[in-house]
């Protein structure tokens, strides 16, 4: 092993203080959840209804600032039903970045529109809020009624889906000022971003809804869940109404009065939740000292003269750092970074694929995406659980 991937290796170890293998990130459970779930059981209230959905959905809703939130089974089970409610339809476009998990992109297909991928940014690994305009002005245009319809193929584009890619907080404002001259709704894909700030504004609350993930491997889990916040009291309603398969309110009869969605987060679920709201601020400070850490590590003298450079905060905005990243001066350091860490217990990934580049995306439409090229193949997420979390990467 290399004299820089052997400082990476102990800087690691000693940050997380073990000599066992370091996963990516890890759930850690410290508080409530063993009560909490040990309550709903005794109630049989394990399903989705019972008083912990509730209680989450409130709870959620405090930390982000959000008028109202909708407890769903998952994040992408949270966008697909957010697409759905802005009208997103069949042979749609969507704008979207292929920087991305795959999710982002399947809850546009979930819906039989299509993604448009247009590229990202350096400093935020977010959508482009200059290239989505860039894209706007030279393959747009406005239909009679002002909507806005992709010239070559006279499509209609109902929506826009940013998102704020391993926390870091993208250009919001900005792309909403763009897309709201074109009157393209913005869907924010907060998934990651739990806990990050634009000024004094939570990630998820720019746009007409935002979504957050609570997977295992997220800031905080549910095991498996979702959210739609929002500030339209009409449009949390009518998203509750359709994640609980349209079902119209009655004492005895079964009657649904549109498609609806069988989404609603089960109590079960949602009782952890809870809990680890409970100690979602301290996670963040735990993991803001680890991204600290490693930003202190990577100043030295043969990380900045090789090139490698670790991503922060940009000013005026505060990231959860979910996943802590570091670019590689370039790819085959990348991949000697993969392969050096993961052969000695720490575990990094590089950039997920570009979406444009899996096989059932390959024909989408693409506006050019060089900076998205660039950073794919240079990224690497380090080891970013709280400190003393223990567990199985998820």
């Amino acid at each position: 092993m290399s004299a820089i991937h052997q400082s990476l290796v102990e800087f690691t170890r000693d940050l997380y203080n073990t000599d066992e293998f370091i996963p990516l990130h890890v759930p850690s459970f410290g508080g409530n959840e063993t009560q909490y779930i040990r309550q709903t059981i005794d109630s049989t209230f394990v399903s989705s209804v019972g008083e912990y959905v509730d209680r989450f959905e409130e709870m959620t809703a405090a930390f982000t600032g959000a008028a109202h939130a909708v407890a769903t089974v998952n994040g992408t089970a949270a966008l697909h039903a957010a697409l759905h409610l802005a009208g997103v339809t069949r042979d749609d476009l969507v704008i979207t970045q292929p920087l991305t998990f795959v999710a982002t992109a399947n809850a546009i297909r979930y819906c039989g529109a299509d993604p448009v991928f247009v590229d990202i940014e350096a400093d935020t690994l977010g959508l482009s809020p200059d290239a989505v305009e860039r894209f706007l002005k030279t393959a747009c245009e406005r239909a009679a009624d002002g909507s806005p319809v992709h010239r070559p193929s006279g499509r209609r584009l109902s929506a826009c889906v940013p998102m704020h890619t391993y926390g870091f907080p993208m250009r919001i404002e900005e792309l909403i000022r763009i897309c709201r001259d074109w009157r393209i709704p913005v869907l924010e894909d907060a998934a990651e971003s739990l806990g990050s700030l634009v000024g004094d504004t939570h990630t998820g609350r720019f746009g007409q809804v935002g979504i957050l993930s609570f997977n295992g491997n997220k800031t905080i889990t549910t095991g498996g869940g979702g959210m739609i916040i929002t500030d339209a009291p009409e449009l949390a309603r009518r998203a509750k109404h359709v994640t609980t398969t349209a079902k119209v309110p009655h004492r005895w009869e079964y009657v649904h009065d549109e498609l609806g969605f069988n989404y609603r987060m089960p109590n079960l679920n949602a009782a952890l939740g809870c809990a680890q709201m409970e100690q979602l601020e301290e996670k963040l400070r735990s993991k803001r000292k680890v991204a600290a850490a490693y930003g202190e590590f990577f100043t030295r003298p043969e990380w900045t003269e090789a090139g490698y450079r670790f991503i922060g905060e940009r000013e005026s905005t505060q990231a959860n750092y979910w996943l802590n990243t570091l670019l590689c001066p370039d790819r085959e350091a990348r991949d000697n970074l993969l392969e050096q860490t993961n052969s000695n217990g720490v575990m990094t990934r590089p950039a997920w694929e570009l979406m444009y580049r899996l096989p059932e995306y390959r024909d989408s439409l693409n506006s050019g995406c060089p900076v998205a090229e660039d950073l794919a193949a240079r990224l690497v997420n380090l080891p970013s659980s709280p400190l003393g979390s223990k567990g199985q990467s998820a």
